[in-house]
C-alpha cells in the first residue's frame, strides 16, 4: 500500500514539474522525438515491405522448384559472366525431365517476352506473354475464372489458343464476352479459351493479370526461337521437397550429359532463395537504422540526464523538506524516475503523432502500415530511455542529506 501511495505521489509531483516547465520539457525531448520517429518509420517500412514480399512469394509455392540457366541471386559480376556461358535449357530437356521425374506432381516449361496484344481497334502494349504447356495450370498456382486452360492436345499440337489475364480481359473486351473471340499476340491470331482469376502484383513490380498464356511450341515458332527457358517443377510432397530437389538435380545432370565431378551448369531455385536474400537485405537495413536510432536516442538520453540533474539542483530544498517530513529515499527515487520517464514518453507520443501521417505518405511509395506492435515498441523504448537516463539524477536526489538539502538556496 505504501508503495502505491509513493507511486501516486511521485506521478503528481512529476507532472506538476513538467507543467511548470513546458518549453524546457518540449525542447529536452527533441533528441528522443528524432530517435523514436526514426525507429517507428523504420519498423513500419520494414514490416510493410516484409509482409508484401512474403505475400507475393507465397504465389511461388512452398512445394515449387525452378530450374534456370542462371541463379536467381548472383552476387558478383564475375559469377554472372561465368554462369552466362552455360548452355541454354532446351525443350527436349524439359520433356526428358517430365518423363523421368518420379517425385514431381507436374513439370512445365516457361518462356517469357513482352509484346503488344490487340483486339479490333483496342490494343495493350508491353503484355507479359508466357509460352508453356497444359501442366502450367498446376505449377503456376493459378485458377481459371471463365472458360478453361490449355489442354494437353492443344499444347502438344501447337493449337493457336490462349488464356488471358483479368487486366487484358478488361482492357480489350471492356466487360463484354471474351471467350471464343480472337486476339492478335504480336502479329499472330489466337482464340481466347479462358480468363484467369485476378492475382494482383508479384513483389509489387509485376502485374500478374497483364499476361497471356500460349502453347510453348507457338511461342518458339513465332515469338522467340531461342528463349531463356525456366522449368517449373511442383513436388509431389512438400514434406519431401529436399528429396525432390536431389532427384531433380540428378535427372538434370543426366539429361544435360554432365560427367561425374563436373559442376552443375544449371541452377535450382526455390522460394527460400528470395527469402534468404530478403532477410539479409532487411537485416542490413535494420542494422543501419538501429545505429542511427541508437545515436539519436543516446543524444536524447544525454539531454534528459542533463536536464534532470538541473531539476535536482533546482529542487534540492524541496527534496530536503520532503525527507524532513518522512519521505524515504525510494519515494524520491521514484519521483525523479517518473519525471524522466514522463519526459521520454512525451517525446515518444510527439514522435508517434508525427510518424502516423508520415507513414500514410510513405505508404504511397512502399507498402507500409503502422502496426500496434510498432507503436508499442516505440513507447517501450521511450520508457526505457527515460528510466536509464533518469536513474543517475534520481539516485543522486535520493541520497541527498536532508540537513544539507534544507540549507540549499
Amino acid at each position: 500500500m505504501t508503495r502505491l501511495v509513493e507511486l501516486k505521489e511521485g506521478l503528481f509531483i512529476a507532472w506538476d514539474a513538467l507543467r511548470a516547465h513546458k518549453l524546457r520539457a518540449t525542447l529536452t525531448t527533441l533528441g528522443v522525438v528524432i530517435g523514436i520517429l526514426t525507429v517507428t518509420l523504420m519498423g513500419t517500412a520494414i514490416a510493410g515491405i516484409d509482409r508484401a514480399f512474403r505475400q507475393s512469394l507465397s504465389a511461388l509455392g512452398p512445394d515449387m522448384l525452378y530450374v534456370t540457366r542462371l541463379d536467381w541471386m548472383i552476387t558478383s559480376e564475375e559469377e554472372y559472366v561465368r554462369q552466362n556461358r552455360r548452355p541454354e535449357i532446351t525443350l527436349a530437356q524439359v520433356r526428358a525431365l517430365e518423363r523421368q521425374m518420379i517425385r514431381a506432381q507436374a513439370v512445365a516449361p516457361g518462356a517469357e517476352t513482352f509484346v503488344s496484344v490487340q483486339y479490333g481497334i483496342r490494343k495493350s502494349d508491353s503484355v507479359h506473354v508466357v509460352g508453356t504447356t497444359h501442366q502450367f495450370l498446376l505449377t503456376g498456382g493459378m485458377y481459371v475464372s471463365e472458360g478453361r486452360f490449355i489442354s494437353a492436345a492443344e499444347s502438344e499440337g501447337d493449337r493457336p489458343v490462349c488464356v488471358i489475364g483479368a487486366t487484358i480481359a478488361t482492357n480489350l473486351f471492356q466487360g463484354g464476352p471474351a471467350l471464343g473471340e480472337r486476339v492478335k499476340v504480336d502479329r499472330q491470331t489466337y482464340e481466347v479459351i479462358g480468363i484467369l482469376e485476378r492475382q494482383g502484383e508479384f513483389l509489387g513490380m509485376v502485374d500478374l493479370d497483364n499476361q497471356v498464356i500460349i502453347p510453348i511450341g507457338l511461342f518458339v515458332r513465332w515469338l522467340d526461337r531461342h528463349p531463356e527457358l525456366v522449368i517449373h517443377v511442383r513436388a509431389a510432397d512438400v514434406a519431401k521437397l529436399d528429396d525432390a530437389r536431389e532427384e531433380l538435380r540428378g535427372v538434370m545432370r543426366r539429361v544435360r550429359r554432365l560427367s561425374p565431378g563436373v559442376a552443375d551448369d544449371f541452377a535450382i531455385n526455390g522460394q527460400e532463395t528470395i527469402v534468404n536474400t530478403l532477410n539479409r537485405v532487411t537485416g542490413t537495413i535494420a542494422g543501419v537504422g538501429l545505429f542511427i536510432t541508437g545515436l539519436s536516442l543516446f543524444v536524447g538520453g544525454i539531454g534528459i540526464m542533463n536536464i534532470m540533474f538541473v531539476s535536482v539542483a533546482e529542487r534540492t530544498r524541496e527534496i530536503g523538506i520532503r525527507k524532513a517530513i518522512g519521505a524515504r529515499r525510494r519515494a524520491i527515487l521514484i519521483q525523479f524516475l517518473i519525471e524522466a520517464a514522463s519526459l521520454c514518453l512525451l517525446g515518444g507520443l510527439i514522435a508517434l503523432g508525427i510518424a502516423w501521417p508520415a507513414s500514410l505518405v510513405l505508404a504511397r511509395f512502399i507498402p507500409s502500415t503502422m502496426s500496434p506492435a510498432v507503436v508499442g515498441l516505440a513507447l517501450l523504448v521511450s520508457l526505457l530511455v527515460g528510466v536509464v537516463s533518469g536513474f543517475m539524477p534520481a539516485w543522486r536526489a535520493a541520497r541527498l542529506n536532508p540537513v544539507d538539502a534544507l540549507r540549499s538556496e
